[in-house]
């Protein structure tokens, strides 16, 4: 019974998992709301997420809107360019329906694949965006980069929300079940399992450093102060303090050693004073 209402215990690492999960979902869903603030949003969940994937502690919320704040100019940009060019293929595909012809067939296989390109990039652009300090246009290449080069990963990535999106519309029940999947914690849970994927992807071009700070991370002991901890510092340092005092008092050329000898240091001004009386 003990190890039942221990935190550390598998049950309950879960469920605190899945509330960080609910509450990043919430948050997400309600700083996409604007629209154009969809881009800053979806680089702060995969932020988030990837922080968790890492074993990051902190605050939930505050690394949000700390990671939306900063990468807000540079995101809101990128899901300008991805929204426009997006809009544009789906124009083109409504286009391409309503013609016949081997030519029309072509272009349509064509948009398809450009289509697919785009949602590749997309799958990695915020993210990267979200661990790597880039300008717009590295961003975006490096995005498709990682995606070309890393195909067996992103094309799992691809079919997990293709997925989604079948079981979302598969028919009125699913759709119903489905949304309230979304809104509780769908987005979050999705961005959390890519993780799985774009955290090995990522590790390779940026390795972990064993020594960083979190910026996010909190310590009880760090926030109240431990007595004991703060106990032994003190002691620790007027034990060193004392020995740095006995150390100068033992050192010859200086007041305090001086003193203690029984002896005075001579003075420069009588010693020149002599000087010029001798001369």
């Amino acid at each position: 019974m003990s190890t039942l209402f221990n935190m550390d215990n598998p049950l309950w690492r879960g469920l605190g998992k899945v509330a960080d999960l609910m509450i990043l979902n919430i948050v997400f869903i309600i700083c996409c709301i604007p629209i154009f603030t969809i881009g800053a949003s979806l680089t702060a969940l995969n932020y988030v997420t990837l922080k968790m994937h890492d074993g990051g502690e902190g605050y939930i919320v505050r690394s949000f809107f700390r990671s939306f704040r900063q990468n807000f100019k540079q995101a809101t940009g990128l899901w300008a360019i991805m929204l426009f060019s997006g809009l544009i293929l789906v124009l083109d595909i409504m286009i391409l329906r309503s013609m016949e012809g081997v030519f029309a067939s072509i272009l349509t296989v064509i948009i398809i694949i450009v289509c697919i390109i785009w949602f590749m990039v997309f799958l990695y652009l915020f993210a990267v965006l979200s661990r790597f300090d880039n300008t717009v246009t590295n961003s975006l290449r490096n995005s498709f980069i990682m995606a070309i080069a890393d195909f067996p990963r992103t094309f799992l990535m691809f079919l997990l929300y293709v997925a989604a999106v079948i079981v979302t519309l598969f028919n009125s029940t699913t759709l119903t079940w489905a949304l309230l999947f979304w809104i509780m914690f769908g987005f979050a849970t999705m961005s959390y399992w890519c993780t799985s994927f774009l955290g090995k992807i990522f590790h390779k071009y940026a390795p972990k450093e064993e020594d960083s700070s979190d910026p996010d991370h909190w310590d009880v002991d760090e926030i109240m102060g431990d007595g004991k901890a703060v106990d032994a510092v003190s002691a620790d340092t007027e034990a060193a303090d004392s020995r740095a005092d006995d150390a100068a008092a033992k050192e010859p050329g200086t007041g305090a050693d001086s003193t203690a000898a029984g002896y005075e240091l001579p003075d420069a001004g009588a010693d020149s004073a002599e000087g010029e009386t001798d001369n």
